[in-house]
């Protein structure tokens, strides 16, 4: 990678950072100038379980996501799905551990296990279609930003939790993609309203910058909230 895109690349994460900050609150503001009678604008945010791909034994990891999603409508019950997720991590837990360089660290960490966490800005783009049964469905792709990296070392047979932390996040390309569908329900009968569902996202970029072979992999558990959405008016009783 040349030295002015690599410049380029950092400049946007360091933007988009300080962006992620005040994103929630923005969306707190100006949800009702955003929602319009074609889109429904709101926060969205849950758990995901993620994977690594390509390394035996590791085991899935826990963490939380929050953003904003937009639905717009594109004719009938067809609608395109996408947001941001601005706090979005993958990784992965349970795998062994590797030589730090330092002898110290080195003999207490030997026995310890190693868990990876990778921060990602994703941008979903779906085709979502909605059943009357308020049940919907929907597929597509997603790419994503790598933000920073972390490797965590942690050791419990010592007598206690001894734990230390690698920032790594040039071993892992900026730039991450692949499918991603799922299954969702609304809440209320209203086009506009609160939804749950699960998604699963197949990573098909390699996003390893230290040879081999690793990719994302992970399912969502989320919760969507429209903002600024007007309570449908009650008919005049007579």
């Amino acid at each position: 990678m040349n030295i002015n895109l690599r410049v380029l690349l950092v400049a946007l994460v360091l933007s988009i950072s300080s962006i992620a900050r005040s994103q929630v609150l923005i969306t707190l503001l100006f949800g009702e100038a955003l929602n319009t009678p074609k889109i429904e604008f709101g926060l969205v945010g849950g758990m995901n379980r993620s994977y690594l791909l390509d390394i035996d034994q590791s085991k899935g990891a826990n963490f939380f996501n929050l953003g904003f999603y937009f639905h717009i409508n594109l004719q009938n019950n067809s609608y395109l799905s996408t947001g941001v997720l601005v706090k979005s991590n993958t990784g992965a837990n349970g795998m062994n551990t590797y030589p730090i360089g330092n002898q110290s660290l080195d003999s207490i960490f030997a026995d310890g296990t190693l868990s990876k966490k990778i921060g990602y800005f994703y941008v979903p783009i779906m085709y979502q279609y909605r059943f009357a049964t308020r049940w919907y469905a929907e597929a597509g792709f997603q790419v994503g930003l790598r933000s920073k990296a972390t490797d965590n070392f942690t050791e419990s047979t010592l007598g206690g939790d001894l734990e230390f932390t690698i920032e790594n996040r040039d071993d892992y390309k900026h730039v991450d993609g692949g499918l991603i569908g799922g299954i969702g329900f609304k809440l209320d009968k209203e086009p506009k309203g609160p939804a749950v569902g699960i998604n699963y996202y197949y990573g098909l970029v390699n996003i390893s910058e230290t040879g081999g072979t690793l990719k994302n992999s992970t399912i969502y558990f989320y919760g969507k909230i429209p903002i600024g959405v007007a309570p449908k008016e009650k008919a005049p009783i007579d």
